[in-house]
């Protein structure tokens, strides 16, 4: 059973977009959560054998490309847990929120439940996935939202990583 903690929230940062006249146009930065601890662990989780047989299975990237991956990482830090604390079920049910966020494939979505929970027993665990899924959610405030430009502000952190060289590409 995975653990869930809530990391307190940072303060947003206004900065002054432009002047007009005696009008100052403000825009409020969000500030990106996750914490180098995070990208380490999920640099980690990227090692185990089933995420690695996931990503190698995902071979257009529709599920795991560098974005989605890029908000795996952000959840993480929305989600607050001490590093060596996530393991490959937070991995799966982050990429699934990610996937939800951004994409309108069920069926491709539907591969992770089959590399998590097993091709033959997933529909059976598919409720508790359902549960962990929402109390993810609850725990990271239901902010799933993660901009392109924090996106590229986590994968800058380490550019030439391998995992950020995973482009999307058209199926054949």
């Amino acid at each position: 059973e995975p653990k869930f903690y809530r990391r307190r929230t940072k303060r947003s940062i206004w900065t002054v977009d432009r002047i007009e006249g005696t009008k100052l146009i403000i825009n409020k930065k969000r500030r990106l959560s996750y914490q180098p601890e995070d990208l380490e662990a999920f640099y980690r989780i990227l090692e185990d054998p089933v995420v690695q047989n996931f990503l190698a299975a995902d071979i257009f990237f529709r599920v795991t490309d560098k974005y989605l991956l890029s908000m795996v990482v952000e959840y993480f830090g929305r989600l607050g847990l001490p590093g060596h604390l996530y393991n490959r079920i937070h991995f799966f049910l982050a990429l699934y929120i990610a996937c939800d966020m951004e994409e309108d494939d069920p069926i491709s979505k539907r591969s992770i439940f089959q590399f998590l929970l097993g091709k033959d027993t997933w529909q059976d665990l598919y409720k508790d996935f359902q549960r962990l899924q929402k109390e993810f959610l609850q725990v990271i405030d239901y902010r799933a939202w993660v901009t392109r430009q924090e996106c590229e502000e986590i994968q800058n952190q380490n550019p030439h990583h391998w995992v950020w060289s995973r482009v999307r590409q058209s199926a054949p």
